[in-house]
């Protein structure tokens, strides 16, 4: 099968010249894998703030049934930060040690993002020591969900992460794997699951012996204020799909409406699930989640996070502070 790779513009205003120019002679190829290129750039040192608190290995009771929420289970952490700054500088030291693991052990590593506040809570990524030490040839970067918006649109997922820290760092053009915009939410969902599939089968994402699904090796999740991660919303349909990999939804109540997002199935496949979470106005979310008084008849979606591999979760104060 022929080879992979997808849009990653050295400048944005590039785009859409190139997607006219994209030869649509090889449909066995989706069109989100061609192929633009990116200069990477480095950055300064920083200085390192101190860890303030680390509440490794908390338990909560178990909420409602469990085939719909999860428990927190004993190997899982919690970890709250003075601030988002704490916050951010130990995210990127996770993220490196995970990516230093995975690239030795396999020779890739597959990292998944979502959109909102999680881009700027990895913005020590490309700061020193890991803008020089991290092996960002390795990396293969996918989103767990997108708008269905041109990609420099202002609400797009991707434009906010090559705009936040992607532009910054030399991952190889082809190891980007943003969704093609050209196509409607379901035709975006369906080319999507295809590229999932031509890599999983090429071994750049590995796949999950106990579900089926593919597994990636770490997955970055922010949350909303109503708990819904990804584009999985609180009491939508899609919260119980359980069959496709990528689907997409039309009536997000939050706009816009249109969106391609992965399924929980694929979500807790990962080896490494981190949720990222800062801000008083999440605090009602993660108390419902993680607080020892929960609420049975309350279940959001963030609740139905539990990988076959590590969850760890990064709090900062404000979103701990009901706990």
């Amino acid at each position: 099968m022929a080879s992979c790779s997808c849009f990653l513009p050295s400048t944005l205003r590039q785009l859409p010249n190139r997607i006219a120019s994209v030869n649509r002679s090889q449909p066995s190829i989706p069109l989100a894998f061609q192929s633009i290129p990116l200069k990477p750039i480095s950055c300064p040192l920083q200085p390192r703030p101190q860890l303030s608190s680390i509440n490794p290995k908390l338990k909560f009771r178990t909420k409602a049934s469990m085939a719909e929420v999860s428990t927190v289970k004993s190997e899982d952490k919690v970890q709250v930060f003075d601030s988002e700054e704490d916050l951010a500088v130990a995210l990127a030291k996770y993220v490196a040690h995970l990516s230093d693991q995975f690239a030795k052990q396999r020779g890739a590593f597959s990292v998944v993002l979502s959109g909102g506040s999680l881009v700027k809570s990895l913005r020590k990524l490309v700061e020193a020591p890991y803008i020089d030490s991290v092996d960002w040839s390795k990396w293969h970067v996918f989103w767990a969900d997108e708008r269905v918006v041109p990609k420099d649109h202002p609400d797009s997922n991707y434009f906010l992460a090559y705009n936040g820290f992607l532009s910054k760092i030399p991952i190889p053009a082809g190891n980007v794997y943003a969704i093609n915009d050209a196509l409607s939410a379901e035709g975006a969902a369906d080319d999507y699951e295809t590229c999932l599939k031509h890599l999983v089968k090429n071994k750049t994402i590995e796949l999950s012996e106990a579900t089926g699904f593919p597994k990636f090796d770490l997955m970055l999740l922010g949350m909303g204020p109503d708990g819904h991660i990804a584009s999985l919303f609180p009491g939508h349909p899609l919260v119980q799909e359980n069959e496709k990999w990528v689907t997409f939804i039309k009536d997000s109540p939050k706009p816009p409406p249109e969106r391609i997002t992965f399924t929980f199935p694929v979500i807790n496949s990962s080896a490494h699930v981190a949720l990222v979470v800062a801000g008083a106005g999440k605090a009602d979310a993660v108390h419902t989640t993680l607080g020892s008084d929960q609420n049975s008849d309350v279940v959001l979606p963030v609740q139905m996070v539990s990988p076959e591999g590590k969850l760890k979760w990064f709090l900062d104060k404000g979103a701990a502070s009901k706990l």
